[in-house]
C-alpha cells in the first residue's frame, strides 16, 4: 500500500515535527510498508481463534490479576503537591507553552 509523502508531511505537521525531504521519503517507504504488512494481517483466517482476554503474561487460561486495592486513602493537599514544583501559581502547576501554533 502506498504512503505518500504527502501523508507523511500531513502527519509530520500534526506531531509539529519538522523532517527533511530524506526522512520525508524514508518514512513515505516505511509507512507504506507497515501498511502492507497491515493488509497482508487483515487478510489471514481468523474465525477458528479463539479471542484472547489477557495477553500480559503467560499463564493458564484462569489466571487473572489481582484486584485493584486503595492501599492509602490518605489525600495529598495542594501546598504538599506544588512544594516540589518548577513552577506554579494560584494553586496550579505552570508548565511552558509546548504548542506555539
Amino acid at each position: 500500500m502506498q504512503f505518500s509523502k504527502e501523508d507523511v508531511r500531513k502527519v509530520a505537521k500534526l506531531a509539529n515535527l519538522e523532517l527533511t525531504e530524506d526522512e520525508v521519503q524514508r518514512m513515505a517507504h516505511d509507512m507504506g510498508e507497515v501498511l502492507t504488512h497491515m493488509e497482508q494481517l487483515s487478510s489471514l483466517d481468523t474465525t477458528t481463534v479463539q479471542p484472547m482476554a489477557q495477553v500480559l503474561f503467560e499463564a493458564p487460561a484462569t489466571a487473572s490479576l489481582r484486584e485493584d486495592t486503595v492501599r492509602d486513602r490518605t489525600l495529598l493537599g495542594t501546598e504538599d503537591a506544588l512544594r516540589n514544583s518548577a513552577l506554579s501559581g494560584s494553586g496550579h502547576f505552570k508548565v511552558p507553552r509546548v504548542i506555539e501554533r
